[in-house]
């Protein structure tokens, strides 16, 4: 598997050959130093829920590039209405299979029709959490799904903070952990290492703070 952060919430996620991307927040990002135009060809764009800087950029990508659009119903209708040609409506609990891979859509604590993506394939399974508050039954999409990575939110005000977020690890048991929804706006300053010490404490994961633009292989 590979992955790609594209700052604040957005990745590519490379599973059996297979692109995703997930919350594209670059246009109008403040933070943001990439363009649209260095997102790499998509086969599939995912947005975990409605607000701004997740929907972002996605239906310009799922437009250019031809992508399956998936999310929750009332966010494909809204892409549809943007000139999305392919869709893939889910709903939390439920899962669909797009180019192969299967998707599970897992739930949030949020608002704007929230959900987290979990991606499956033979290579792996990531489990995107969204913008969301800690919930105990993460344990239950550890348990369930068993995903070799998962990104959460770090960020405080909105979503988990180091702390929560640090528990919400310890739930899933992942190999991996990328923290995410962080440093973008005053409002969400966290310092990821610390966030790294408080995961060292409680869970056996390994941490991967990731700078935009940067890849890497799992």
């Amino acid at each position: 598997m590979r992955i790609r952060y594209l700052g604040h919430a957005g990745f590519e996620i490379t599973i059996d050959g297979i692109n995703v991307v997930v919350d594209p927040f670059i246009s109008r990002n403040p933070s943001s130093k990439l363009r649209v135009t260095e997102v790499s060809k998509a086969d599939i764009v995912a947005v975990t829920h409605s607000h701004f800087d997740h929907f972002g950029d996605a239906a310009e990508i799922a437009k250019r590039d031809g992508a399956s659009f998936v999310a929750v119903y009332e966010i494909a209708e809204t892409a549809e209405k943007d000139g999305v040609s392919r869709t893939e409506a889910v709903n939390v609990g439920g899962c669909c299979v797009v180019e192969g891979l299967k998707i599970y859509c897992t739930p949030a604590l949020h608002t704007g029709n929230p959900c987290g993506f979990v991606f499956s394939g033979r290579e792996g399974a990531v489990y995107h959490a969204g913008d969301t508050g800690l919930f105990g039954d993460m344990r239950q999409v550890g348990e369930l799904y068993r995903p070799d990575v998962a990104m959460l939110p770090i960020g405080g005000r909105f979503t988990m903070n180091p702390e929560e977020a640090a528990i919400a690890t310890g739930l899933l048991s992942p190999r991996v952990v990328i923290p995410m929804h962080y440093n973008t706006f005053d409002t969400i300053k966290q310092d990821p290492h610390r966030f790294a010490s408080l995961v060292k404490e409680r869970a056996g994961s390994k941490v991967i703070i990731m700078e935009e633009g940067e890849r890497i292989e799992i």
